[in-house]
């Protein structure tokens, strides 16, 4: 195994040579000095806030070597970044990826996380303006820190939904888990992206999260990097509400060749999948597809703080939320 040798100012040069391009002309002054330079738009002359969110991507808790090519740990590490500005409704401008690696890292792999990070940033037009690198112990550990902006006071936030609003989800839920659960059964077999790309490659709602905020659609939004249940039990909680779902009506992802949708469970609770899950006025006409993506409307808030599944017969249980949490037992 070729293992890094590489020290940390030419890794730094490395990844500044790959992130030469200012995608975003708000970023002045990238990589290369003490601090980005930013210069946010105003906008229309009302004014933007900023958004700015962090997120770790650890081997072992995000991914494992093993598993994920270092194209898919780069793509998965900015997606986390970007589908928090996408809950927003946010556009994003700049992102920052500080970087903990091993000194038995093979020499390509850096490389080709950088690349594939890269790819995505210019897609959504960001500019990587900046971060740190250090030498890890252990693992490899990549921390990226997105920065966006949204029209001032219009950023969709959790706690804007009202009883009766109707509760809609982007896409297809479950895929990402039903991928962690196949590789758990047999883990020194990889498994093909192709048949699971909501797990290996998810792609960041922005131009969804846009339209929602933009057309006043989205009472409140989250994204689905959780699991349904504790994503939209962070909805209930931050607007003081309940919530009803209809367990026919929660859309299963496909995966794997050939194609089977996946357990109900999956579906519920499994995260990752960074699809947009929002509420809505019952007056609002929501389209069946926004920016391509098929919108399902799965339940409506309710009275009280529970959370409840109701199956085609009416049956009625409480949700509780088994979604993703860190330290839980």
């Amino acid at each position: 195994m070729v293992v890094v040798v590489i020290a940390e100012k030419a890794l730094i040069s490395q990844i500044r040579r790959l992130a030469k391009a200012k995608v975003n002309p708000a970023v002045l002054t990238g990589i290369g000095d003490d601090c980005a330079l930013l210069r946010l738009p105003a906008g229309e002359g009302k004014g933007r806030d900023t958004l700015v969110t962090t997120d770790f991507s650890l081997e072992g808790i995000h991914f494992r070597r093993s598993w994920h090519s270092p194209e898919s740990v780069g793509h998965r590490c900015l997606t986390r970044g970007l589908s928090d500005i996408a809950a927003m409704g946010g556009k994003p401008v700049a992102a920052f990826l500080s970087l903990a690696l091993p000194r038995d890292l093979p020499l390509n792999w850096v490389p080709r996380f950088a690349r594939s990070l890269i790819s995505l940033a210019e897609k959504y037009g960001v500019t990587l303006a900046g971060g740190d690198t250090s030498e890890s112990p252990n693992g490899i550990l990549a921390d990226i820190i997105v920065l966006g902006t949204a029209p001032k006071g219009k950023a969709v936030l959790r706690s804007g939904a009202r009883l009766g609003d109707y509760v809609y989800v982007s896409g297809e839920l479950g895929g990402s888990a039903a991928a962690v659960w196949k590789m758990r059964q047999k883990p020194k077999r990889k498994l093909n992206p192709r048949g699971y790309p909501r797990h290996f490659f998810p792609e960041p709602r922005i131009e969804l999260g846009r339209i929602l905020r933009e057309k006043g659609l989205a009472s409140a939004m989250i994204d689905t990097s959780d699991g349904l249940s504790t994503d939209l039990a962070h909805i209930c909680e931050e607007s003081g509400v309940g919530a009803e779902l209809q367990a026919e009506a929660i859309p299963r992802a496909s995966v794997g060749k050939p194609l089977r949708e996946v357990d109900l469970e999956f579906a519920l609770h499994g995260g990752e999948d960074y699809e947009l899950l929002f509420t809505a006025p019952r007056g609002k006409r929501i389209p069946s597809r926004i920016a391509g993506i098929v919108i399902t409307h799965i339940g409506q808030i309710t009275r009280g703080r529970k959370i409840f599944l109701t199956n085609r017969s009416g049956a009625a249980r409480e949700l509780e939320p088994r979604g993703w949490e860190h330290f839980r037992k």
